[in-house]
């Protein structure tokens, strides 16, 4: 439906341009190459003024705060990323005449989809932030962004599931959670920009397209021999036949601790993607599936290493018994890989809660006590390449562990022993002394909100330092509202509140530098 502007034609073509402004809108007239545009006047990309353009050749219009160029008949940006929103224009006795009509709610949802689907192949944040926005803005749940971009991505994940989803339900829970629009937004947009930055450049990876009846020994034993094709049929037949997560955790469970799987990784991303499944929606369930499955798959086994490998000996002995030792965490302090195993074992019998604490407090003791230096050395081997992020998985595997172990209980030796290796890997690591008043939390719940509402403008450029900081804090009060009054609470939030607060070295210029050298120079 067309509007009288009251604007004619010829006074037009006399000022070139003219700014009206219509139920909230802002557009732009011009007259240009003897033709007569309508385009929205705030530049799509920082919102500057078109009205201070310059007009090119060939219909083109310049924003000449940051150079991007839109065709005014189209809207097409010709430089730059985001289109230009443009009217119809009507000529009626010599006056023009706009259609101000809006697009409907599904155009609307599918150009802010398409236009994210270009911000993520960008990596471009804020332009992430702006097509959220205008979906939500269209009456749509915003949550769909996230569907869509991981829909959209998926395949393009070689490895499969990386902490952009790890660390998504969490996000998703502080959006629910916040206290103003714009840290809503910030928290939905958090988990598609770490899509993005783990997907930029990315070939695409198909997944296999059979399907087959869902079997539980089946997809095991697939998955045990790294047949991901034969993985994610099983998978493809689940999700036809409607089987809820719920019943499929307890196999993805087994096998991501079947080993001591990518760091603890597997892990932690059968216990997350129930979660973000629950939180997506059946839409996502097909997608994240197939993206755990080649990750439990392609998982590296840490145990085959010459310093786990006392990992399947434990385990033995721990199926003949064991021992009935009481175990505390000082037990367990600055012993090497194959002592912790030893200690851990001399108190098998001992009921599994006691062993669970015992090894949570030296993993807070771990994190009290990291040596901040080892983060800055650049002469070190690539086998001491450790950082914060290192430790850190401590607590969220350990979180992940035990609720895997709620389901099937069979896993507990497993479980525990690879919380054993996680702090008997780190004792490298540690110094002895550590200034712990400075970090004791006599307030736990002020603690946790003042650290959850940190999350909403945390300021770090990597992802995944932004992704370490919501699963430790996530993972923190799980297990603190799981057993708020165990031995290793307090010394659990001390550590957090030093990893939380504490330097990360992300850029190693001069480590690189040095390891290269010294690898080429022994290169065979």
């Amino acid at each position: 439906m067309f509007t009288a502007t009251r604007i004619s034609v010829s006074d037009l073509k006399d000022k070139r341009r003219k700014v009206i402004r219509r139920d909230g809108k802002q557009i732009l007239l011009i007259a240009h190459e003897g033709g007569i545009y309508a385009i929205a006047n705030r530049c799509p990309h920082e919102g500057y003024p078109l009205s201070e353009g310059t007009e090119g050749p060939g219909c083109v219009l310049t924003c000449n705060w940051h150079n991007w160029k839109f065709d005014l008949q189209t809207g097409e940006a010709l430089v730059g990323r985001d289109p230009l929103r443009t009217y119809p224009v009507h000529i009626a006795g010599g006056e023009i005449h706009l259609d101000l009509s809006d697009p409907t709610a599904g155009e609307l949802r599918a150009r802010a989809l398409k236009g994210l689907e270009a911000a993520v192949q960008d990596v471009d944040m804020p332009r992430i932030a702006r097509e959220v926005a205008r979906l939500e803005r269209a009456g749509f749940d915003a949550r769909d962004a996230m569907i869509h971009a991981i829909v959209f991505r998926n395949a393009h994940l070689e490895d499969g599931m990386t902490h952009a989803y790890g660390a998504a339900a969490d996000w998703l829970l502080l959006s629910e959670n916040a206290s103003t629009p714009e840290k809503r937004l910030l928290a939905l947009i958090e988990p598609i920009y770490h899509l993005a930055w783990d997907t930029q450049g990315a070939d695409s990876f198909p997944y296999a397209d059979g399907v087959r009846d869902w079997d539980a020994n089946g997809f095991v034993s697939a998955v045990e021999a790294e047949r991901e094709a034969d993985a994610i049929t099983f998978v493809r037949g689940a999700v036809r036949d409607g089987i809820a997560y719920a019943d499929l955790m307890p196999v993805f469970g087994a096998t991501a601790l079947a080993h001591y799987a990518d760091f603890g990784h597997s892990a932690i991303y059968a216990v997350n993607t129930g979660t973000l499944i629950e939180r997506l929606g059946e839409e996502a369930k097909l997608p994240l599936l197939l993206a755990l499955t080649r990750s439990i798959v392609r998982a590296t086994r840490e145990e085959r290493l010459p310093e786990f490998r006392f990992y399947d000996k434990a385990l033995l002995r721990w199926s003949g018994g064991g021992g009935d030792v009481p175990i505390t965490a000082s037990d367990l302090v600055l012993l090497s890989i194959d002592g912790i195993l030893e200690r851990v074992l001399q108190s098998a019998r001992r009921p599994n809660a006691e062993l669970f604490d015992a090894l949570m407090g030296a993993a807070a003791w771990n994190l009290m006590h990291f040596d901040l230096a080892v983060d800055q050395v650049s002469d070190n081997a690539i086998a001491d390449n450790v950082s914060w992020l290192d430790f850190s998985h401590a607590l969220t595997f350990a979180s992940a562990a035990r609720q895997i172990c709620g389901v099937r209980a069979n896993l507990r030796p497993r479980a525990l022993l690879q919380m054993a290796l996680f702090v008997g890997r780190n004792t490298k690591y540690v110094r002895e002394t550590s200034d712990e008043a400075r970090w004791e939390v006599k307030d736990r719940d002020a603690f946790l909100a003042r650290e959850t509402e940190a999350l909403y403008d945390h300021g770090s450029p990597e992802p995944i330092i932004a992704c370490h900081r919501v699963k430790m804090i996530g993972a923190l009060k799980t297990e603190l509202a799981a057993a708020p009054d165990a031995p290793w609470a307090d010394a659990m939030c001390a550590g957090v509140n030093r990893f939380l607060n504490s330097p990360i070295k992300r850029h190693h210029g001069l480590r690189t530098a040095s390891q290269a050298l010294d690898f080429v120079t022994k290169e065979a």
